[in-house]
């Protein structure tokens, strides 16, 4: 497999499960996001990936997030690029070795820019992206998004964010519900994290797309 991951493989006995891929967040790893597992539906096999890039003491990233001299954040959009088609790789990978019926995709912050861009670059590879604390990153965009998208979308954030402002997060359901794209957003008095009642929601909601 290209990218090191873990897994939680179904807990009752399935054929052609329903897959849920796990991106975390920048500075973090593949264990972070894999402690939701066990409260997940016992049906899903659950993947948890880990990030290309090592920032050392156990934290990686999918790309890097550099510093102007005015102290301006920017994101590193070649890496961002290559990480997607990482994850892109990766998920044919999955779906060749267990054929699942459906692929969710969930991430949070980073992970959830980059969940954004490969359900509008790669059309239908996913059919539903769960996207935390992210926002919708325009520079990742196709030149083209296809009409023929199909693929859902959870969108929850803190709207005490610290760290990414609840204003950019807001954008998304605006820009999805544009594209006719079928999308749910929520917002949770908390920082850059996930409040226990965020989690009960995007079970429900998962739970509800399972078949």
């Amino acid at each position: 497999m290209s990218l090191f991951h873990i897994i939680r493989s179904p807990k009752i006995a399935v054929e052609n499960p329903n897959l849920l891929v796990l991106l975390h967040g920048y500075g973090s790893n593949e264990e972070d996001l894999f402690s939701f597992a066990q409260e997940l539906p016992d049906e899903l096999l659950i993947v948890s990936a880990r990030a290309p890039y090592d920032m050392g003491y156990g934290g990686y990233a999918w790309y890097a997030i550099n510093f102007t001299d005015a102290n301006e954040k920017f994101s590193d959009l070649q890496q961002a690029q290559l990480s997607i088609n990482k994850i892109s790789d990766f998920i044919d990978e999955l779906k060749e070795k267990y054929i699942p019926k459906q692929v969710f995709l969930l991430g949070f912050s980073q992970g959830a820019i980059l969940s954004y861009a490969l359900s509008l670059q790669k059309p239908n590879k996913v059919q539903h992206v769960v996207a935390l604390s992210g926002y919708l990153n325009e520079e990742l965009f196709p030149s083209e998004i296809s009409k023929e998208i199909t693929t859902d979308y959870y969108i929850s954030h803190g709207s005490v964010d610290q760290v990414i402002p609840v204003t950019w997060a807001r954008k998304a359901p605006e820009t999805l519900s544009n594209l006719q794209l079928v999308n749910e957003y929520s917002e949770y008095p908390v920082g850059h994290g996930v409040a226990p009642q965020n989690f009960y929601s995007f079970k429900d909601w998962i739970v509800e797309r399972l078949n």
